[in-house]
């Protein structure tokens, strides 16, 4: 019957994952998968609510990416009302979405993987951890809280707090930006800038040490997909989908987001509660695709900044067309990074975001409404419908760790055949197939909404432990 290898939970996530490998009689990789055991349900219980609740209702899905959620959702509330948001509002909402880029991805390099990729996958479990880097290079773990505080600061100066703020609204924002907060934004972006760069220059210089893993995570062709602006660079907050194949080829260009169910499907499968979303010409399952930050870097023309767009040159040097390893996502983090402070000292440059006309008000004049944002780990959807009186009838999220279901799944599977060989299975072995979930940081609170096909358990136990009822629904 051969062997089966659980590793629950899945460490240095957000959320509760669990990976499973089958083995065969003779100790071969069978089968593998990424389980996402937990559930949320915000596609449902938002309905009733009135359209203009959700922006700082969806924020509730995740303290990490609050911002994205409420971008995408006020976006969506745009459409119902038909408004053109004031382009103040625009610029602010485009920092303070760079604001939670910086402090997301400082989390995701400098917190989670950073102990695998300085100390080693295979370093001791008990040292492998944010404590153990501190004691082995104490200066990395501070840059990494002085970023991610710099991210949370650009939020807090712009929203009020640094988590679950209710800034961002429908037509635009609730408050203009001052002039001293202005001034204190711009105050603290050259020390993050130094930071990133140091951080970019180290991690360079690590690469050839990671050939394995490069080549293992995830390592295989699929389509990728990400948000760009009329030029063709990058874009988190405004811009349309292009789709390009695992040769760079453009599948699809110019997508406006509302058109998004034209080009993706959802799938549900009985092992997980995470939608498996595929690009529908191709259909499921061999329409696997990827978004996030190696997917946005394959797809964009040019960054757009100065420092950004030097690195791309060096991150597009190290293959001869879109790069497939997803172990590039911790590289193409760093570059965002980068991106994201360049891109809040030029708008900062503008006067126009001093502009006390931060919203535009309307009733709702449309029963439907989609909004699209790049969030830190890929492309996120929020389509609403409302009723005559602007109550939510009807909501489907498209998450970033959705997006990329299929490509972690087969990704555990890559890694599973590469470093399990038989019946002895080192402990690297095992921080590897974690490691791989991190490349794509996924966020698995943000991502599970529908009920899908999974079976259901629920144990009721006694207050010494002892199991009173199993009930399940296959």
């Amino acid at each position: 019957m051969g062997r089966r290898i659980e590793i629950e939970p899945v460490t240095r996530i957000e959320g509760h994952g669990t990976i499973t490998i089958q083995l065969d009689d003779q100790g071969r990789v069978s089968d593998a998968r990424f389980h996402v055991t937990q559930f949320r349900g915000f596609e449902k219980f938002c309905e009733g609510r009135p359209y203009y609740e959700m922006p700082a209702l969806v924020e509730r899905i995740c303290g990490i990416c609050p911002v994205s959620h409420s971008l995408a959702s006020a976006k969506a509330c745009d459409a119902i009302l038909g408004v053109r948001v004031p382009q103040a509002a625009q610029k602010l909402r485009s920092m303070l979405n760079c604001g939670e880029f910086i402090a997301s991805h400082a989390l995701s390099f400098f917190y989670l993987s950073a102990p695998d990729l300085l100390l080693g996958m295979d370093s001791p479990p008990a040292q492998r951890n944010l404590l153990g880097l501190a004691a082995a290079n104490p200066g990395v773990v501070k840059n990494g809280i002085a970023l991610r505080k710099t991210g949370q600061g650009i939020i807090e100066a712009f929203a009020g707090k640094r988590i679950h703020p209710a800034w961002v609204v429908p037509g635009g924002v609730n408050a203009g930006l001052t002039a001293a907060d202005r001034d204190k934004i711009l105050s603290d972006l050259p020390a993050a800038k130094t930071i990133t760069l140091e951080a970019l220059a180290d991690f360079k210089t690590r690469l050839a040490g990671f050939q394995e893993e490069i080549a293992s995570f995830a390592n295989f062709p699929t389509l990728f997909v990400g948000l760009v602006n009329p030029e063709g660079d990058l874009a988190l907050s405004d811009g349309t989908l292009r789709i390009i194949d695992h040769q760079g080829a453009i599948m699809a260009d110019n997508v406006d987001p509302r058109d998004y169910p034209q080009f993706i499907g959802e799938a549900v499968e009985p092992f997980s509660y995470l939608k498996s979303p595929y690009y529908l010409p191709i259909g499921y399952p061999d329409g696997i695709y990827r978004v996030g930050p190696a997917a946005r870097l394959n797809v964009c023309n040019n960054c757009g900044t100065p420092l950004a767009d030097q690195e791309l040159d060096e991150f597009r040097s190290l293959g001869s067309g879109p790069l497939a390893s997803s172990f590039y996502n911790h590289y193409a983090r760093l570059i965002e990074i980068l991106y994201c402070i360049e891109t809040i000292e030029a708008l900062m440059a503008d006067p126009e975001i001093l502009d006390p006309h931060v919203r535009a008000q309307a009733e709702p004049n449309f029963g439907e409404g989609l909004g699209c944002v790049e969030a830190p780990r890929g492309t996120l959807l929020h389509h609403y419908r409302v009723d005559p009186n602007g109550l939510i009838t009807w909501v489907n999220l498209i998450v970033a760790t959705g997006h990329n279901n299929l490509a972690m799944n087969r990704g555990v599977r890559q890694v599973a055949e590469r470093f399990i060989q038989g019946d002895d299975i080192p402990e690297g072995a095992l921080n590897r197939l974690e490691a791989v979930i991190r490349a794509f940081d996924p966020c698995l609170s943000c991502s599970t909404h529908a009920l899908g096909r999974m079976p259901l358990r629920v144990r009721l136990l006694n207050a010494d432990g002892s199991l009173l009822r199993d009930l399940r629904r296959e």
